[in-house]
């Protein structure tokens, strides 16, 4: 693909990822909650989140969402309990120390698990890519070759802001030492996750 065609959508998809989001809320909050090393399996569950709906999309998966509105609805409805669910438990969250420092015992393979759900709960990834990726494909050019560089620049960008708000996670754990503090904080972080789920709730393929 053409340089300038490629540095356009190097731009819009570093602006768009920076958007705090979910994804990037999870990162946070499991920094905070085990520190970056641990927050590294989120991290990855996220991205091969991105990565499934991605490739979900180039094989023409948003295109049947489009045309399937009960399945995207299914999808949709899934992805919002999980938000909310995720919310609820962020309200929960014990603060200070004993139960609180028991979270910090998740292994890796949960941390995982959890960043792949939190990216997979939102359907709108599949069709946000079918709608985007179009926008810098060159049809005289080879489209598998164009569709890879596409990918990986997505995800390369996507690693540097999850990173970007893990290490932001670790300055601001140390602001939360106080429990007062700890507690607000995950009921704000509560209530992003039960806004973004609303905001789920109310998209349309």
């Amino acid at each position: 693909m053409s340089l300038h065609l490629w540095w356009l959508y190097v731009t819009a998809v570093f602006l768009i990822s920076a958007t705090p989001g979910p994804n990037m809320l999870h990162v946070m909050t499991q920094s905070i909650a085990h520190g970056p090393r641990k927050a590294l399996a989120t991290m990855a569950g996220l991205m091969s989140a991105v990565l499934l709906c991605l490739v979900a999309s180039a094989l023409g998966l948003g295109a049947l969402l489009k045309a399937s509105p009960r399945l995207f609805d299914v999808l949709r409805y899934a992805g919002v309990a999980y938000l909310v669910w995720l919310g609820i438990k962020a309200w929960c969250a014990p603060v200070g120390g004993g139960e609180a420092q028991a979270t910090h015992a998740r292994s890796a393979r949960a941390l995982y698990g959890s960043g792949l759900l939190t990216g997979l709960a939102n359907p709108k990834l599949i069709i946000f890519a079918a709608a985007l990726f179009p926008q810098f494909i060159d049809l005289a050019r080879p489209f598998w070759l164009q569709l890879a560089i596409l990918i990986v620049s997505f995800v390369v960008i996507e690693s540097f802001w999850y990173s970007v708000y893990a290490l932001g996670g670790l300055r601001l754990a140390r602001w939360l030492a106080p429990a007062n503090r700890q507690k607000l904080f995950n009921r704000g972080t509560g209530l992003m996750f039960i806004g973004f789920g609303g905001a789920l709730l109310g998209a349309r393929a």
